[in-house]
């Protein structure tokens, strides 16, 4: 089956935050007719990493060609650490959720850095979208998500469903909340937009594309996102490793730093 992308919305050419918005959706719409093309495993798993990654170079090349990308199934030019634009995508986000229909757990995440106007090195993210396609859902900046009141009783803490969390289990513990499992980096960021979770608190090791697009929703709807220790985070560096975030409530944020700062991190989930 040969994939042909839909037309761009007509503010695509200008505006970044529609632009995201629909390369996420249209990696999305791919991964949902590999889903259904019968693979299964690791076939299916690598089908749409390439799929995704494929579709979105090409049409980043097409709509923003003097743009640079980081993408986490292509080469890393370092020439973006020139560039004054540059893409940070993954296309599946949550490749195990995705290879287990009918999952929804996994995502795409599509995000702009931007050099800042003084020309230093350090810029920041301009736009971004995190696309949930068997959920039907985007979220993204360019109509900020607005984060409802806490539904809970209780702080709720997205965790990987893969790795014990013991870090964030003793977190937990210390703050009577409650553990919620489930996939991708994205959607556990998004769980917090959605009043799902209420926050996301992870040390287990991560990249740049794994939390530069949920991080811009996030920034963008009004939560604390930051690293571990509280410093914030950074993108398009040298060495694209950024493995720890907090992204909450803002009300959660001084607990979980204060309990950081007395315990420290040895696991995560």
């Amino acid at each position: 089956m040969t994939f042909e992308a839909g037309t761009p919305p007509e503010a695509a050419a200008t505006d970044d935050h529609v632009l995201a918005t629909w390369l996420a959706e249209e990696a999305g719409r791919r991964l949902l007719e590999v889903r259904a093309e019968g693979l299964e495993g690791k076939e299916l798993k690598d089908a749409g990493d390439a799929a995704a990654h494929e579709l979105l170079v090409a049409l980043l090349a097409e709509h923003r060609p003097d743009d640079s990308v980081l993408s986490e199934e292509g080469k890393d030019d370092k020439a973006r650490l020139d560039a004054d634009a540059v893409w940070i995508v993954d296309p599946l986000d949550g490749t195990r959720e995705f290879s287990e229909p009918p999952r929804d757990d996994w995502a795409v995440h599509v995000a702009l850095w931007e050099r800042t106007p003084d020309g230093e090195h350090d810029g920041e993210l301009t736009a971004g979208a995190v696309a949930q396609p068997a959920l039907g859902e985007t979220f993204h900046t360019g109509q900020p998500p607005v984060v409802p009141p806490s539904t809970s009783a209780r702080p709720r803490i997205a965790v990987s469903r893969s790795r014990p969390p013991a870090f964030v289990q003793a977190l937990a513990e210390e703050i009577d909340a409650e553990l919620v499992p489930m996939g991708s980096a994205g959607v556990k960021v998004m769980s917090v937009v959605r009043d799902v979770t209420d926050a996301y608190v992870h040390a287990g090791g991560q990249y740049e594309w794994d939390s530069a697009a949920p991080v811009a929703v996030a920034q963008a709807a009004g939560l604390f996102t930051s690293r571990i220790d509280g410093s914030p985070l950074l993108y398009n560096q040298d060495d694209v490793y950024l493995p720890d975030l907090i992204v909450c409530r803002p009300e959660l944020a001084e607990q979980i730093l204060e309990f950081v700062e007395r315990h420290g991190v040895t696991s995560a989930g």
